[in-house]
């Protein structure tokens, strides 16, 4: 693979004149992008791959949804539906996409879940809805210009931040590294939990964040226990089992499963993987499978997987997460 993005080095310049153009044709308004006058939060990054997107919307959900009326709005990748589709209690991942199908397992009662690779569309319907929402999170939109959303989170992993990286198709970046001055926030993500001032002050001289902007740090934790839809295990009790992953980089998980002393054998998918029956029918052989939370929505759906498979979950924790949660419910504030 990394052979053939070397050979497409020479289409770079390419890739990279076209998006800087699209860029400017929208940041000088010949392109239309449209603003809404509530609080619109798009979380986003510049890379393809797991930059922490998921959790990173889940902390929003968690910060607001007491006091406020939320709703997601997804693309809705590797769906087999169209158009708007608002989650209720017929969904899965199917019909709306693996990762807005986990909002909508784990917050069904606190907020509205929809996906519509037309967002501003995806906006006018749920503005329109019964029970309108008074904020909308955006998840994966920040190449979405269409909308302006009027907060934007950017996030970028500690291993691969996006200073270093390069335009498709040779590099993993969706657009030229200037379009991080967007943002709002840069959070730095998945960084190791010993990350000492130094290090955090050189990612810093690399992103040189602009005035408008604040840099965070967060990481990845993940729970003691795994859960079924029915049963719930302590994570330190299994013994052995088969660690199934469809995401897009599962080095950071199999590497803490090992780190704390677990046997396992590990089955790794491409991510957003739509599972076969012959597949499914071999992982019934499988005594144990623990997941990822974003592939049991897909996996649960299966009655002779049900009681074999556990997910792990995990959330984002954010240093100095007092200064971000003021920033965000700031500009909340602000909006209403």
């Amino acid at each position: 693979m990394k052979i053939i993005r070397y050979i497409f080095f020479p289409i770079v310049p390419i890739y990279y004149m076209v998006t800087s153009l699209r860029n400017k044709l929208y940041d000088r308004g010949i392109k239309k992008s449209v603003s809404y006058t509530f609080p619109v939060i798009c979380v986003g990054n510049l890379s393809v791959g797991g930059t922490g997107k998921t959790p990173m919307i889940e902390y929003l959900i968690n910060l607001l949804k007491n006091d406020y009326k939320i709703a997601t709005l997804s693309r809705g990748y590797k769906r087999k539906t169209d158009g708007f589709q608002l989650a209720d209690k017929s969904a899965n991942a199917d019909t709306i996409g693996d990762e807005p199908y986990q909002f909508y397992y784990k917050f069904k009662d606190d907020i509205l879940v929809a996906v519509d690779a037309d967002r501003n569309n995806g906006i006018k319907n749920l503005i329109s809805s019964k029970v309108a929402p008074e904020i909308i999170l955006l998840d994966d939109a920040f190449q979405h210009r269409k909308v302006k959303a009027g907060f934007n989170i950017l996030l970028t992993t500690y291993k691969n931040p996006y200073f270093n990286d390069f335009v498709l198709p040779t590099g993993n970046l969706r657009e030229p590294r200037i379009g991080a001055e967007r943002a709002n926030i840069i959070v730095v993500t998945k960084c190791p939990d010993n990350l000492s001032e130094t290090e955090k002050h050189n990612v810093l001289k690399k992103i040189k964040p602009k005035k408008h902007q604040q840099v965070f740090f967060s990481s990845i934790s993940y729970s003691d226990k795994v859960f079924s839809e029915s049963n719930t295990i302590e994570l330190s009790s299994l013994k052995q089992f088969t660690l199934l992953t469809g995401i897009a980089n599962a080095n950071p998980l199999v590497n803490y499963l090992k780190n704390i002393g677990l046997n396992f054998k590990h089955l790794n998918f491409s991510d957003h993987h739509n599972f076969t029956q012959n597949e499914v029918e071999d992982l019934t052989k499988e005594a144990l499978i623990i997941t990822t939370e974003k592939d049991f929505m897909r996996l649960k759906e299966y009655p002779s997987l049900q009681n074999k498979v556990y997910y792990l979950p995990i959330k984002t924790t954010i240093e100095n997460e007092e200064v971000f949660n003021n920033l965000v419910k700031d500009f909340v504030k602000i909006k209403l």
